[in-house]
C-alpha cells in the first residue's frame, strides 16, 4: 500500500508542476526569456535523468535488446504524435477561422463591423487553439512520464532525479500553454479544468505504472521504461531545446549544462 501512495505522490508532483505553471502564467506576466531559461535547465535535467536513471538501469536489468527496441520505438512514437500536433498548430496559426461579421455581438449589420475587430477575434481564436495544442502535447508527454515514475517506485521508492526532471520540464509547458490560452480569451474556469484534468491523468498513469507492472519481467519493464525515455529525448530535442534557443541563444547550452549537472549530482548523492 505504501508503494501505491508513493506512486500517486510522484504523479501528483509531476502533474502539480503543470498546475503551478498554469497558475503562474494566469496571474503573473513572466517574460518569455525567463520561461526559455527554465526550459533549457529542464532539458539538461531530463537528458541527465534519461542517461543515468532510465536507459542505464533498463539496460542493466532487462538487457540491450529491449532497451534498444524501446528507446527507438519511443522516439518514433513521439515524433509521429508531435508531427500530428504540430500540423494542427500550424493550421491554426496560418489560417485563422473565418468569422461572420454579423455574428459579432452588438451589431446587426455586418457592414458596420470593422475588419480589425473581426481580425482580432479570429487571431485570438487561433492563439487559443495553439495553446490547446500545447496542452494536448503535455498530456501525450505526461502519460509515459508518469508511467516511468510509477515504475521507479517499484525499483526502490520515489526517484528524486526522475520526479525533479519531470516537474522542471512540466512547469514551462503549463506556463506556455496557459499564456497562449489567456491571450486567446479562454476563461479561467476552462483553463483550470483543463490542467486539473491533465494533472489527474498523470496521477492515474503513475499509479497504473506501479500496479500494472508489479509482476512484469525485467525485460518488459526495460521495454516500457525506454519507450518513455525515447519519447522524452525526442521531445527535448524537438521542442524544449529549440524553444529555449529562440530566446536564450548562446546561453541555452549553459543553462542545459547546469540542469544536467544538477541532475547528475542528485543521482550520485541519492
Amino acid at each position: 500500500m505504501e508503494g501505491l501512495w508513493l506512486a500517486a505522490l510522484s504523479g501528483l508532483i509531476g502533474g502539480g508542476a503543470l498546475l503551478v505553471g498554469a497558475a503562474v502564467a494566469w496571474y503573473v506576466d513572466i517574460p518569455q526569456r525567463i520561461v526559455a531559461g527554465i526550459m533549457a535547465v529542464g532539458a539538461g535535467v531530463l537528458i541527465s535523468t534519461l542517461a543515468f536513471e532510465l536507459v542505464e538501469e533498463a539496460a542493466a536489468d532487462g538487457g540491450l535488446v529491449p532497451t534498444t527496441v524501446g528507446f527507438l520505438g519511443g522516439a518514433i512514437l513521439y515524433i509521429v504524435a508531435d508531427q500530428l500536433i504540430s500540423r494542427r498548430s500550424k493550421r491554426a496559426a496560418a489560417a485563422p477561422p473565418q468569422i461572420d461579421a454579423s455574428s459579432v455581438t452588438g451589431y446587426s449589420d455586418g457592414s458596420e463591423v470593422s475588419a480589425s475587430i473581426v481580425a482580432r477575434r479570429a487571431g485570438a481564436q487561433a492563439v487559443s487553439g495553439a495553446g490547446l495544442v500545447i496542452a494536448v502535447g503535455a498530456l501525450i508527454d505526461g502519460i509515459p512520464e508518469s508511467i516511468v515514475m510509477g515504475l521507479s517506485v517499484l525499483q526502490g521508492g520515489i526517484s528524486i532525479p526522475i520526479v525533479a526532471a519531470i516537474a522542471i520540464s512540466n512547469f514551462p509547458e503549463g506556463l506556455g500553454s496557459t499564456a497562449a490560452l489567456k491571450r486567446g480569451g479562454s476563461s479561467g474556469r476552462y483553463v483550470a479544468l483543463l490542467w486539473s484534468g491533465i494533472a489527474l491523468i498523470t496521477v492515474v498513469a503513475s499509479v497504473l505504472g506501479y500496479v500494472a507492472f508489479q509482476s512484469a519481467s525485467p525485460n518488459l519493464i526495460a521495454l516500457i521504461t525506454t519507450i518513455a525515455a525515447g519519447g522524452l529525448l525526442a521531445m527535448v530535442c524537438n521542442t524544449m531545446i529549440p524553444e529555449a534557443f529562440d530566446e536564450q541563444h548562446a546561453l541555452t547550452g549553459l543553462w542545459a549544462t547546469i540542469g544536467f549537472l544538477a541532475a547528475f549530482l542528485l543521482h550520485e548523492l541519492a
